[in-house]
């Protein structure tokens, strides 16, 4: 159950990747982010409600809000990436945020099996190859290395933090609904800082509307995955559950090559093909 949760986060992790990146395109980040975390908010505001999540509040859930705060960050410098420079390049160097719950698993004693240890091996460095890395070149591929490695360590952080906010279902929903608050509050206050200083909130078209069902998908999308990750770190090792939820930049490619037409290198081809293998090595080791 470990592996299905991690590959379903990874599913749902690379479709809200794929697009974010095209949604950040045509409307600033920051607004991608707001309105696409309020949609979640809006949602878990009633699954809390309905399940009477709130008696599970708790010191835990400081986790959640340190998650919130995290998010956005991660979140805007992988959108202004995403934005700069191709999906399939800057998706997988985003996964390398993996050594953040995968370090977290091994400092609280995890130890992996042999098949699981080289799975996790495989995995990563199919994950790096499937971006077919382009380091060098002009200072826009720079910066948007550089903003991808700083969400990488975003959402490894994430990663780890939501995976110890709660203990149950029920626990997971209200911990999911704090952290989206503070993801929209966080996301909000930089929002406004950036229009007082000239900053564009919208298109020059106005308010997006046609975008609002592909703003609620990103958000939803995203929201889910964090819950099914949580649920896989609990049940099993987090190392295993780490890696496997950190193949969604496979997803991205596939998508970016099957929509975009953004040509896959050998290199990627390769990356993609040694994800697999690893993943069927962590699922069965």
């Amino acid at each position: 159950m470990t592996a299905l949760f991690a590959l379903a986060t990874s599913l749902l992790w690379g479709l809200a990747d794929f697009g974010g990146g095209l949604l950040t395109r045509r409307t600033p980040a920051l607004t991608v982010v707001v309105v696409s975390q309020s949609v979640a908010v809006a949602v878990l505001g009633v699954i809390v409600a309905a399940t009477g999540a709130w008696s599970e509040a708790g010191a835990r859930l400081w986790f959640a809000v340190a998650a919130g705060l995290v998010g956005p960050v991660a979140m805007l410098s992988f959108y202004k990436a995403l934005a700069l420079g191709p999906m399939g390049v800057v998706s997988p160097l985003g996964s390398l945020g993996v050594a953040v719950p995968v370090g977290v698993g091994l400092a609280m004693g995890e130890r992996p099996g042999v098949p699981q240890f080289a799975g996790i091996l495989v995995a990563v460095a199919g994950v790096v190859l499937a971006g077919g890395p382009q380091v060098r070149g002009a200072p826009v591929q720079r910066q948007a290395v550089l903003l991808t490695l700083l969400a990488a360590f975003g959402f490894g952080a994430v990663m780890a933090l939501i995976a110890e906010a709660s203990t149950t279902l029920t626990g997971l929903f209200l911990a999911l609904f704090v952290q989206r608050v503070t993801n929209v509050v966080a996301g909000g206050l930089a929002l406004y800082v950036s229009v007082r200083r000239g900053g564009p909130a919208l298109a020059p078209g106005g308010f997006p509307w046609r975008s609002l069902p592909a703003l609620a998908f990103v958000g939803l999308a995203d929201v889910a995955a964090n819950g099914l990750y949580a649920t896989a770190a609990r049940i099993g090792p987090v190392t295993v559950a780490a890696v496997l939820a950190s193949l969604y930049p496979v997803v991205t490619t596939v998508a970016a090559r099957g929509l975009l037409g953004e040509r896959l290198r050998a290199v990627q081809t390769a990356g993609a093909g040694l994800a697999l293998v690893g993943s069927v090595l962590l699922a069965t080791g």
